[in-house]
């Protein structure tokens, strides 16, 4: 997040929120939002496929369909350049680009997108205004925007959003993405990803390189890694040999699970790393169990940059260990030993090598977090990014950006579209909450969210059975009849293992920047059973 939680309870004037159920996958955010809708005034937009919690409290509800938000925003700058709401004095100070991301939006007229977005031309107008016209406007993101074949390009066109009308560098403004799991954030943070050491510096950077292999002791390679997608499908033509698997179960959350089922099957050795003996677990040739949140010590770093403790509650079952001490003796019977005497000893490694964490100490963190970049003992951390349109890179980047088709259309044969997402009631793939039987109870199955308007022209009642189809595969569960979907969209969860939603997504469309598959988009059809 560029700005910080607090804002969208206060400072906020007015919040877009796209491809977000916010209440049901971010409560504690979706909480303060409705506060400040309810009780401070503050006006909201929503734009899903899906009639969501905040959809209903909203100032302009835009269901648009999935895959088509680049349209939809462009649509939305459109009319703010046309009718003069643009914040010139920003573009002309603080940005560069602007007059060719304008060439292309020209042609998005409202009444241009509304046969790709499915949103009436004068409510994307209605959008547009309220958002330029508020005075501090945030917009808040998630999965729903991300997981497309075309999630960079959606990314920047909130960002293009975000900068024609001003709104960045000051409190209640910004870009905001919603992390989708508790510690992603830290873990990028920390160069969880293929191409990156800690806060961002890159592989292939040789300084940075440089400063790794002098604190570490051994030369590091400067080429990029793969990402999972990439894994899976070298597993899959045999040219992965082994795997290593922390706290993630692929084969409930990655797309198309009978490929990804075939891949694991070709890997000569697989190991996984978890807290319970979830699906991919039970198919690793060895498993380590790991300590989980409330048994270990150290610090999550959240959704909006705040590097926290977390402090050992309880001791962990058997011969369960932390995670870190895990991997320091298998790196030390590696060749390479680790060796450390608690979590705060690499912290303090950690703040070395990673300038945005220089300043945060354990001492300083005691009694609450702080967000970083933090590159001293003496800074108080930084509630929001790009104070005054200071960019980190000088100046923002407009980027100039066409609508592309999601990789599956509905055709005759699958005239639905199917997307995917989360219940309130459980977490991702269910590792934890599908062990928690309040939980199972109250929410034991999926269902597939069918419009009343489809229900009836297929002869769907609510509760019946149903079979649910893609390219991919077959599933069968319970009809939920609701107006919540659009006509022509359908919804399922993918948090149960008896009907795996991800057996039915595409692995064949991916983001050719961040190479995440297109979860949000299936063509699908659906039969009464």
């Amino acid at each position: 997040m560029t700005n910080s939680i607090g804002e969208l309870e206060k400072d906020a004037r007015c919040i877009f929120v796209i491809g977000s159920n916010t209440t049901e996958n971010h409560p504690v955010i979706g909480m303060k939002i409705k506060k400040n809708v309810l009780y401070n005034g503050a006006r909201l937009i929503v734009a899903d496929p899906r009639c969501t919690d905040l959809a209903k409290i909203a100032d302009v509800y835009m269901p648009h369909l999935p895959g088509s938000d680049v349209a939809l925003v462009n649509a939305m700058m459109n009319v703010i350049i046309n009718e003069g709401l643009a914040d010139q004095d920003f573009i002309a100070q603080h940005t560069e680009g602007y007059e060719e991301m304008a060439a292309v939006i020209a042609k998005y007229t409202p009444e241009y997108a509304e046969p790709i977005t499915g949103v009436p031309a004068e409510d994307t107008r209605k959008a547009a205004r309220l958002f330029a016209q508020s005075g501090n406007s945030a917009i808040c993101y998630a999965m729903g925007l991300t997981q497309h074949r075309t999630g960079t390009d959606n990314v920047k066109s909130v960002c293009n959003l975000a900068m024609l009308t001003g709104n960045i560098g000051r409190p209640g403004t910004g870009v905001d993405p919603l992390r989708g799991q508790n510690n992603v954030q830290g873990a990028c943070d920390m160069g969880g990803l293929p191409n990156v050491f800690t806060a961002y510096q890159a592989v292939t950077n040789d300084a940075a390189r440089e400063k790794f292999e002098k604190v570490w002791g051994v030369p590091l390679s400067g080429q990029n890694g793969l990402v999972l997608t990439e894994v899976i499908n070298k597993a899959h033509h045999g040219e992965i040999k082994a795997l290593y698997v922390v706290g993630e179960n692929p084969l409930m959350s990655d797309p198309e699970l009978e490929h990804v089922e075939e891949a694991l099957d070709k890997v000569d050795f697989v190991v996984v790393q978890d807290i319970f003996l979830s699906e991919t677990a039970k198919r690793a040739d060895v498993v380590l169990p790991s300590a989980c949140f409330a048994e270990k010590d150290g610090t999550f770093s959240n959704t909006e940059r705040r590097v926290q403790r977390v402090r050992k509650a309880v001791s962990a079952p058997g011969k369960a260990r932390t995670d870190w001490e895990i991997l320091c003796e298998v790196a030390t019977r590696m060749g390479y030993p680790m060796s450390y005497e608690n979590s705060e000893q690499i912290f303090e490694e950690i703040r070395t090598l990673t300038p945005s964490y220089a300043g945060i100490s354990y001492q300083r963190i005691e009694n609450g977090g702080l967000q970083w970049p933090c590159p001293n003992e003496e800074h108080p951390g930084t509630p929001y990014l790009h104070k005054d349109g200071n960019f980190s890179r000088g100046l923002g980047a407009f980027t100039a950006i066409d609508y592309i088709n999601p990789g599956e259309q509905p055709n005759e044969e699958y005239p639905l579209i199917l997307t995917t997402g989360r219940s309130l009631f459980h977490y991702h793939t269910g590792t934890m909450t599908r062990r928690a039987s309040a939980l199972n109870e109250h929410v034991p199955a999926a269902e597939l969210e069918v419009n009343p308007e489809q229900a009836k022209a297929l002869g769907i009642a609510n509760g019946g059975l149903v079979k649910v189809s893609t390219r991919r595969g077959s599933l069968e569960m319970k009809a939920k009849v609701t107006d919540m979907v659009t006509p022509g969209v359908i919804f399922t969860t993918f948090h149960f293992a008896e009907t795996p939603a991800n057996l039915l997504t595409s692995s064949e469309f991916l983001d050719p920047t961040a190479k995440i598959p297109e979860y949000k988009v299936s063509a699908a059809k659906v039969e009464k059973i």
